[in-house]
């Protein structure tokens, strides 16, 4: 139970809101009693005093207490729902919040070891699933306490003996099946919970390896691997389904023997009156109507097992500390920077073999740096330190003579534009995607920003307010880098990192970037990562990186006169 401590604590954000949508359960559970109660007794007196009673019997007051407390239950179940629902709702939006903040200082660090579909699936459906704590824990199971004091006090007027029954009954029924079938539904709850993750991760990884996986022929062979999953998991929900089915029928027969009791006790008597008449059936009523209020505890308490393994999810990933902390301080934003790197060395975790090996480099304000080599060879992980979504493990990293570490999070941001090796867009306009950007912009300069960058096209039909889906699939890859460029552009720091700019375009269209970044680079400080040789020329320093260390650095005519491994790129091509 203590892992759904920190949960219980977001419900006091909306604790008055949830606390109405609990009173209007009650007071719908309560009317819902009180009309079945009220009926049979009513149903009863009226056949008891039969037509010569017509006169004398007061049919008009329990009449209206019926009508009252159907009105009362229809009313009150609609206004519990929706506030109950709505109250929910905005925990379930403060705990996405909450979740997806605790996340955001993880990444990449803390998050590398977790696959994106698993990932995707403890934010999104272990966070849904934690819903169940509020409608099918809290809220019935505080019902169903006030239900059995209150039924028991009000039937205590007519009979002490036989409200203590029909109320002692009810109270073990409730101490003793929702932590009889919290342990028989644990195992199944935590396995349900497991198998729907595994079957989302595996079924994300297939769609977006669909391609790979049927060239290599490994398509069908995966498909198995998810039919298995998949039948675990429609097997761990059959026998939820099988003991949500017990729970119900051992609750039917408990409320069927309490209705038994109280038929046989009051048939001897109810409390001073020996011939209790429609008494019988209001005793009997009332026990039928009160066990409906304790139906849902034992379904709510079989379904906790789910709502822990989830919350153990989802804790298991907030509880991390970032590896990458920034000072609190502010600090204003540098107009040029140049960048010192002393003894740099890195390695990821797990691995034996540093990324990056004893790096030493200096950059000017205002100097233009292209970097090559290999592929693993360091060249995106350098871009990355500079980003700090990494610290080396050796080494200094300065900013303007200044340690990066010492700037806070939101100078640095602004100090930096990148365009990264992987474009990411999200689900919404290209105007959204733009001013992730620059949230000030204006449209003008949005439109321009994309017809620097030859994207004008983008601009037909709903422009702006185009829709560019999950992960801007309608683009193509030279598109895709175009616009991260546009973004680059209306970022505007003074350090510009560029982790291969022109991959995907054809020559021409990798001219017209180049051209751009040319222009708009002038008194910039900027480092960009290639593959390609094209407009190498205008660039101050070029470096060769090879298995995490620098193997040459000089300027273009330097490197061509050296004859080293530049030269020899220069004349492969």
């Amino acid at each position: 139970m203590r892992v759904l401590a920190p949960y219980l604590a977001l419900y006091k954000r909306h604790k008055w809101l949830l606390s109405l949508g609990v009173v209007l359960a009650i007071v719908t559970l309560l009317a819902s009693i009180g009309l079945l109660t009220l009926s049979g007794w009513f149903l009863s007196a009226s056949a008891v005093v039969g037509f010569a009673g017509a006169y004398s019997f007061n049919y008009m007051l329990p009449a209206a207490g019926v009508r009252g407390a159907a009105i009362i239950r229809t009313a009150g179940r609609y206004f519990e729902r929706l506030v109950s629902h709505d109250a929910t709702f905005r925990v379930l939006q403060h705990l996405r919040v909450f979740t997806f903040s605790k996340l955001l200082p993880l990444s990449p660090a803390g998050l590398a070891r977790f696959r994106q579909g698993e990932l995707l699936n403890r934010v999104v459906a272990d966070v849904d699933t934690l819903d169940h704590l509020y409608l099918r824990v809290i809220s019935p199971l505080i019902g169903a306490l006030v239900v059995i004091v209150v039924v028991t006090f009000g039937l205590s007027f007519l009979d002490v003996t036989l409200a203590l029954t029909l109320g002692g009954i009810m109270l073990l029924t409730l101490l003793v099946l929702p932590p009889l079938f919290y342990r028989a539904g644990k195992p199944t709850g935590e396995s349900l919970t497991q198998l729907r993750g595994e079957y989302r991760q595996q079924l994300t990884s297939w769609l977006h390896g669909q391609a790979e996986l049927t060239i290599f022929g490994a398509s069908h062979r995966y498909r198995e691997l998810m039919e298995q999953t998949e039948l675990n998991w429609h097997e761990a929900q059959r026998r939820q389904s099988e003991l949500t089915a017990l729970s119900q029928a051992v609750m039917l027969l408990i409320g069927a023997a309490a209705i038994i009791a109280m038929l046989w006790m009051a048939a001897g008597g109810v409390g001073d009156n020996s011939q209790p008449g429609a008494l019988i059936a209001l005793f009997v009523f009332c026990a039928l109507a009160a066990f409906e209020a304790l139906a849902p505890v034992t379904g709510a308490f079989q379904h906790l097992g789910q709502v822990m393994a989830s919350a153990a999810r989802v804790t298991e990933l907030t509880s991390q500390s970032p590896e990458v902390t920034f000072p609190q301080a502010h600090s204003d934003v540098a107009e040029h920077i140049s960048l010192t790197l002393k003894d740099v060395s890195f390695s990821y975790p797990q691995q034996a073999q540093p990324a990056l090996n004893a790096i030493n480099l200096q950059v000017n304000a205002g100097e233009h740096v292209a970097i090559l080599g290999r592929t693993g060879c360091g060249k995106s992980t350098l871009l990355q330190l500079l980003t700090r979504a990494w610290d080396p493990q050796q080494g200094e990293l300065l900013l303007n003579d200044q340690p990066i570490a010492a700037l806070n999070e939101p100078t640095l941001r602004r100090s930096v534009s990148v365009v990264p090796q992987r474009v990411h867009l999200f689900s919404a306009t290209l105007r959204d995607n733009l001013l992730l950007a620059s949230p000030s912009a204006s449209d003008k300069q949005l439109s321009a920003a994309l017809t620097r960058v030859g994207l004008e096209k983008l601009l037909e039909d709903a422009g702006l307010n185009s829709w560019l889906g999950e992960g801007g699939r309608q683009l193509s890859g030279g598109e895709l880098r175009r616009l991260a460029i546009a973004r680059a552009l209306l970022h505007d720091a003074p350090l510009m990192l560029l982790d291969e700019p022109t991959e995907g375009l054809d020559a021409t269209t990798e001219s017209q970037i180049l051209d751009l970044l040319a222009d708009v680079m002038q008194g910039k400080t900027v480092l960009m990562v290639t593959h390609r040789l094209r407009g190498l020329a205008r660039f101050n320093q070029i470096i060769v990186m090879d298995n995490g260390q620098i193997i040459e650095q000089g300027n273009h005519a330097e490197l061509l006169a050296r004859q080293g491994r530049y030269y020899q790129f220069r004349q492969r091509l």
